[in-house]
């Protein structure tokens, strides 16, 4: 199944399954939204890592968010309170999100604080 966006009285509803791949098409829709941007979520089955923190930055950024499935909530707010792990920071920064090459420097970067501790 694959994500579906529709426009529905000033509103966007996404149905199916939101993935990382949607991420672009699902900003794109947003930035042709005007203010108050709402994103309706009731026909929304399944969705990953990438889009529950894509949904956390939207609501930071003032979009209403309805009809969030309980499932999807709870994982929302524990990616919240989560503390963040400096390489997800630079790579959230960069949008390398597949970036083997820096994963490798990261790993490296860990292991020699690893070594320092000790």
């Amino acid at each position: 199944m694959t994500l579906r966006i529709e426009r529905v009285k000033e509103q966007i509803r996404l149905s199916g399954e939101f993935r990382v791949g949607d991420l672009d098409q699902v900003r794109t829709e947003i930035e042709r939204c005007k203010s108050p941007i709402v994103l309706d979520l009731a026909e929304l089955d399944l969705i990953d890592l990438e889009s529950v923190r894509f949904l956390n930055a939207c609501e930071l950024a003032g979009v209403s968010i309805l009809h969030c499935s309980p499932y999807i909530r709870e994982w929302m707010l524990q990616e919240r309170s989560r503390p963040k792990d400096p390489s997800e920071a630079l790579t959230q920064a960069l949008g390398h999100t597949n970036d083997i090459g820096l994963r490798k420097l990261m790993h490296v970067k860990r292991t020699e604080k690893k070594k320092g501790d000790q």
